[in-house]
């Protein structure tokens, strides 16, 4: 996946939506952080994975992976918001191979990162947010595809005054 191309095509729908909004000079982690707890529980009911008490099936899978890219919008955005300029990412831990851990995993790790804004808690967060998609069954290729049309569509939200 090109994950440079998706930091530069964050980078510039992040600044369009500031500068639509007037929030060029706002600190927005916190806002990003909260929205991204918000948008992975979406993403957690749409697999119904924890629910146990429940027969329906999981969304199309389509849908789960429009939900999973708008996580990494709001990841790629909070690397931006840390001063990221690229972004290597290596595989240095061992993901869970149960769909609810790992949905546990990320979650941790978002928190973590909103106590330190450190490198290395982002670090750690995308690659389990990557393993999360892994485990669902998606290719880079899936992913990358999925952000770019999403983009998209978030660009023609901002038009529409979403």
């Amino acid at each position: 996946m090109n994950i440079e191309k998706l930091l530069h095509m964050q980078k510039k729908l992040d600044q369009h939506i500031e500068s639509e909004n007037g929030l060029e000079n706002e600190d927005l982690v916190d806002k990003k952080i909260l929205a991204l707890l918000v948008e992975t529980g979406e993403l957690a009911n749409e697999t119904r994975s924890f629910k146990f008490w429940s027969k329906k099936s999981p969304s199309e899978k389509d849908v789960i992976l429009e939900e999973y890219v708008d996580g990494i919008h709001f990841i790629l955005s909070l690397g931006l918001e840390m001063g990221l300029k690229e972004i290597d990412l290596e595989d240095n831990h061992t993901p869970s191979r149960d769909l609810n851990e790992q949905f546990l995993q990320v979650y941790k790790a978002i928190i973590d990162l909103r106590e330190e804004r450190s490198v290395r808690h982002f670090f750690t967060l995308f690659n389990q947010y990557l393993s999360l998609g892994e485990i669902m069954g998606f290719s880079s290729g899936d992913v990358f595809d999925a952000y770019v049309e999403k983009n998209n569509v978030n660009y023609e939200r901002q038009k529409e005054g979403y």
